[in-house]
């Protein structure tokens, strides 16, 4: 019969490991991402939609498709949307943002515009990144409409049943 380790440290001896320190991984480093005009850019997706934002110092504009935010998302769940990254890192008037969206409907949109700013925020202040994260801002939603089926009317709805 096999002789019987009674104790964790000869257990890790008998894999190899011995009684070392294991060193913790290093956390990353976040740098500062900025162009040559001393704007942050980030890509936002949500739905089918993607928006293109930069984020430059300023006082609070938020532009979008080169008209003011609360005129393109005229709801105002949609302007908070927006807004929530921004409210957050508590940084509503410092920065101007301008962004560029193309494809999906107005809530895709919002959503894009909202991950592109959250983005955009962490490469121009890398501190924000723990707030951000904690709040969800940074993940990017991956649902999208499932596609349809043949044999069927929508991607799971069957056509009626008729027993004749």
């Amino acid at each position: 019969m096999a002789e019987e380790n009674k104790s964790l440290e000869s257990l890790g001896s008998l894999t190899g490991q011995g009684s070392a320190p294991v060193e913790a991984a290093a956390a990353p480093v976040y740098v500062q991402k900025l162009d040559k005009y001393g704007r942050a850019y980030a890509t936002g997706k949500r739905k089918n939609a993607i928006a293109r934002v930069w984020i430059k110092p300023g006082h609070g504009k938020i532009t979008v498709n080169d008209k003011d935010f609360s005129a393109y998302f005229a709801r105002p769940v949609l302007q908070m949307l927006l807004k929530q990254p921004l409210n957050t890192a508590n940084r509503l008037d410092q920065y101007d943002i301008n962004a560029t969206v193309v494809g999906g409907g107005l809530s895709g949109q919002a959503g894009a515009v909202r991950h592109g700013i959250s983005k955009a925020l962490t490469y121009f202040e890398p501190d924000l990144r723990g707030a951000l994260k904690k709040g969800g801002f940074l993940t990017r939603d991956s649902r999208v409409v499932e596609r349809k089926k043949y044999g069927r009317v929508k991607a799971r709805r069957s056509f009626q049943f008729s027993k004749r």
